[in-house]
């Protein structure tokens, strides 16, 4: 009797050998669903060196290249794309005839999450408690958005929120939220500053507080609402943003601060707004999602989950 995954995909570019092996199948749609030779193997029980060789026995036998490599992980080709929609509802359903469970046979599993640390735990994580609560099982990281995304390259995040949109075509995103970045000092720096008609000059005998050397977010902040360069050193570096905040509230100077990690200090008066421009600068962020990571449902649940409590953010 004819395989029915091989015969839907007969119309796939060069025509499948009637004896295609169903294994070849499988390790073609687990490469395409994880974004990698090397995320897919663990998936299979195989060595990545298994997994090269059998894509390329199917490569050989459709005739056509299924993945472009890239330097992480794989991007699928228009065929592969094709191929993987007609094969993946047979297979998906074998699977679970023979058992199987995880992401490769369409059944729940943990969702492997990643961001910057303080949107994690400001925004994020809170977000997703009725998710949590009611079965979803979450494993958050937190870096920064190049590594994150490498490491999403090569298979172990199924959704990355990141500061920047990824480069290259191998991973789709889509704007979540806007993230405003505010200048903020404890009231009594605050109230000293305001003495001063210009905030920059005001500002000069102030310590500025920062999570690194180069100054990121108070250089963007002195260009794109003052229109001129930033002169000052930091007086202190701390190793992230909640060392900046927690230093800030404390009285130790000023920073620019996301509004989302400030919030709250903001509403109870233990840090002061220093200027309030008409256009405060603006940070977008977005959610990447690997590649086939949807094949488990709680990846959908968590990406659509947070992007309805992002239009409130």
């Amino acid at each position: 009797m004819e395989n029915p995954a091989v015969g839907d995909a007969e119309h796939v570019g060069r025509p499948l050998p009637s004896h295609a092996d169903l294994n070849l199948l499988r390790t073609f749609l687990a490469v395409y669903r994880s974004g990698s030779f090397t995320a897919a193997a663990p998936l299979l029980g195989l060595s990545q060196p298994t997994v090269t060789a059998q894509i390329r026995s199917l490569e050989q036998q459709t005739g056509r290249e299924l993945f472009t490599r890239l330097p992480r992980g794989v991007e699928p080709t228009p065929l592969a794309d094709e191929l993987a929609g007609r094969v993946a509802a047979p297979l998906d359903a074998l699977a679970t005839l023979d058992g199987g469970s995880g992401p490769l046979a369409g059944q729940t599993a943990p969702v492997h999450l990643a961001g910057p640390s303080e949107l994690l735990c400001v925004r994020v994580l809170p977000a997703l408690v009725p998710l949590i609560a009611d079965g979803v099982q979450l494993r958050v990281a937190q870096g920064l958005p190049e590594p994150l995304l490498e490491e999403m390259r090569s298979g172990r995040h199924d959704l990355v929120i990141a500061t920047r949109r990824p480069r290259g075509r191998s991973l789709p995103s889509a704007p979540l939220a806007d993230e405003e970045y505010v200048l903020v000092a404890n009231p009594a720096w605050a109230e000293r500053a305001a003495a001063d008609d210009d905030v920059c000059t005001a500002l000069r005998e102030v310590p500025l507080v920062t999570y690194a050397e180069d100054l990121p977010l108070v250089r963007r902040y002195w260009r794109t609402v003052f229109g001129r360069q930033l002169t000052a050193r930091a007086a202190v570096t701390v190793p992230n943003l909640y060392a900046v905040l927690s230093a800030v509230n404390a009285g130790a100077g000023y920073s620019v601060l996301p509004r989302s990690l400030c919030q709250e200090y903001l509403d109870s008066g233990r840090l002061a707004l220093l200027h309030e421009p008409e256009e405060p600068p603006l940070n977008t962020l977005f959610l990447v999602q690997r590649p086939g990571s949807d094949t488990n449902p709680d990846v959908a649940r968590v990406r659509d989950h947070l992007r309805a409590a992002a239009l409130g953010w």
